[in-house]
């Protein structure tokens, strides 16, 4: 039970990414959003280094591959596609391509890793989805002809996601969730240095870092640092890191399935803030989405 109850704090913090990244892409280029962000990641898991570094275990020679393909998968991949996708989509949109993680993870298990899931397994991730796709087409998802390069971008970043976290399953176990996590935001920032100078120098991506101290569209330069602490340490810091910590405790598939609860929470916290009432789409679609997740936790 404790475990269930941390994920669903884990997909708390995660369904307040495409709204914080939504809002941050509006004031900086997607490109010093991730930069900046893997900075922060960067300290807060340097910081737990430090602090744990009598109790982690050593790098074994044959996992440092794999941990610098964890990088990549991570940051550059992950992370820029997504706040790249979702400054040229929207929010909604962002949550239902990452609504689509599970099918991602369960093909991954079947096609390379000869799998063989339960019936049961199967249909609540075909719930699952279903459900939460009624939510997200209830919250405005959309698929407008001028959105559709952000709508690809956030499912490839969907696809990263995906392999990330079945190729780090058991090096969550070997290593820790938090350990593994700083490893790879370790390695990801490295990686993400020579694509942002080549986007910066090569393909003209602007680096523009006037939301850092001046007021840009009515956003204060402290509502912006705050906006990128956030996303740095609250979203890539906690959040990645009690993923992985999860990992270790549940298979890929009975994992990523729990992304689907992102839109239903997402649209209880606007009804507990804001007073927004649900509607019966919303109702139904959280119903069939929660009967999923629980359908797949069944052994």
């Amino acid at each position: 039970m404790s475990m269930y109850l941390l994920l669903l704090f884990q997909q708390l913090i995660a369904s307040s990414t495409h709204l914080v990244a939504k809002s941050v892409t509006g004031i900086l280029h997607p490109t010093m959003v991730v930069g900046l962000r893997a900075v922060f990641a960067c300290l807060f898991f340097g910081a737990y280094v430090v602090i744990r570094r009598s109790s982690l275990r050593p790098l074994r020679a044959e996992d440092r591959r794999r941990i610098w393909l964890l990088g990549l998968l991570n940051i550059p991949l992950n992370q820029l596609l997504f706040i790249g996708g979702v400054n040229l989509g929207t929010a909604p949109n962002a949550s239902l391509a990452y609504a689509l993680t599970p099918a991602f993870v369960l093909a991954i298990g079947v096609l390379f890793m000869g799998e063989r899931p339960a019936r049961t397994r199967v249909a609540g991730i075909v719930l699952a989805m279903l459900g939460a796709g009624l939510v997200l087409v209830d919250r405005g998802a959309r698929f407008d002809a001028d959105l559709m390069t952000g709508n690809v971008m956030v499912l490839c970043a969907a696809l990263a996601w995906s392999l990330y976290t079945v190729l780090g399953r058991d090096l969550a176990t070997r290593y820790g969730g938090f350990h593994l996590t700083a490893m790879t935001m370790f390695t990801g920032a490295i990686l993400y240095v020579p694509v942002w100078i080549g986007l910066v120098a090569i393909a003209g991506v602007p680096f523009d870092t006037t939301g850092l101290h001046a007021t840009v569209n009515g956003v204060s330069p402290l509502s912006s640092w705050m906006q990128l602490v956030y996303l740095g340490v609250i979203t890539s810091g906690l959040g990645f890191g009690l993923w992985y910590v999860a990992l270790t405790k549940l298979d890929a598939s009975r994992l990523a399935v729990f992304n689907n609860l992102q839109p239903v929470l997402t649209t209880i916290l606007a009804w507990m803030l804001c007073s927004t009432v649900p509607t019966p789409v919303f109702l139904v679609g959280g119903a069939v989405a929660i009967a999923g997740v629980v359908l797949t936790q069944r052994r």
